[in-house]
This record gives C-alpha cells, structure tokens and sequence, in this order.
C-alpha cells in the first residue's frame, strides 16, 4: 500500500489518521475510491447478506471476514470520499487536544482557544492544558456550519432584491 504526501510538510496519511486530521482521497485515487463506492452501495441495494460474504484481503493474500457494522462504516466513509470530501474517524467520548479541535473546525489553534475562553465551546483543564470532547466540538462545527448557510442564503436573497444578478 503506498502512503500518499501532498508535500514534504504533510505528514505520512497514517499520522493524520492517528491524529484525527481530515483525509481526502487523492486525485489519483479518485476513480478507484468512485468504483469502491458503487460496488458497495449495489451490495447494500441488493440487501445481499453481507456479513458473511464480504472479506478484507491483506496484501499477503491473508484474509478475514467484515463484520456487518464495520461494513456499514466502511460504505459511509466511501460514500463521503467519493464525493470529493474529507473525513475524520474519531471515538465517541474522546478528548481532543486544542490543536486537534482547531485542526477539526478547520482554525487556527489561537482562535479556538478564544472560542474556548468566550465559553462557546466547553472544556476542562488537566493541568495547564484545556481538553475538548469531540461531541462539543462536532457540535459547535454543526450550529457554525448551519449559521453560515444561513447567512448565505440572506446574502444571495439580498443581492436578488437589490438587482445584483442577471436574470437569464
């Protein structure tokens, strides 16, 4: 398996996994990653019993079989990659380092920590370091995100009333 790096900065993709950064799939990757996801997502239309069928194959040919649940993961994180996105596989309950929350909403770490200070997001202290469970940071990324569409859709619809488009 080769280990994919956008530059000599980007650390090997099994360090951004361990350290919960995003992952994309890479341009070359892209077919594969679209052909994955459509012979999954058939299996899944087929309600074929997969559990017992399907098989993860080592590159020394050693085989084992998927659980049902870790199918249904692996389909979604598929279904995500094959659309061009990134994904983060993080364990419930975790907490996260400042560094790894910034790196999550996609900010600097001195901005989360203002954020952390304001009380936006909740947090505790060991020692002299704050701790952040990755539920509140996924929630405050969902009410930012939701907040931002909103405010998108107000500025498109502002820009419609005030002439700032073309009809076509």
């Amino acid at each position: 398996m080769e280990t994919f790096t956008a530059d000599a900065t980007t650390p090997p993709l099994e360090d951004q996994i361990r350290r919960m950064t995003p992952v994309a799939a890479p341009p070359g990757e892209q077919a594969q990653v679209a052909a994955l996801h459509r012979a999954l997502a058939g299996m899944l239309h087929e309600r074929r019993p997969y559990a017992a069928d399907c098989r993860l194959v080592g590159p020394q040919g050693e085989s084992i079989t998927l659980p049902g649940s870790v199918f249904h993961l692996l389909e979604r994180v598929v279904e995500v990659m094959a659309r061009g996105d990134s994904i983060t596989v993080v364990p419930v309950g975790r907490e996260m380092t400042t560094q790894q929350a910034a790196d999550l909403l996609n900010v600097s770490r001195q901005y989360l920590v203002r954020l952390l200070d304001e009380g936006r997001i909740p947090f505790r202290m060991t020692g002299k370091h704050r701790r952040v469970r990755i539920e509140d940071v996924l929630t405050f990324k969902d009410i930012r995100d939701r907040d931002r569409r909103a405010g998108l859709r107000h500025l498109s619809r502002m820009t419609e009333e005030f002439g700032g488009y073309e009809r076509g």
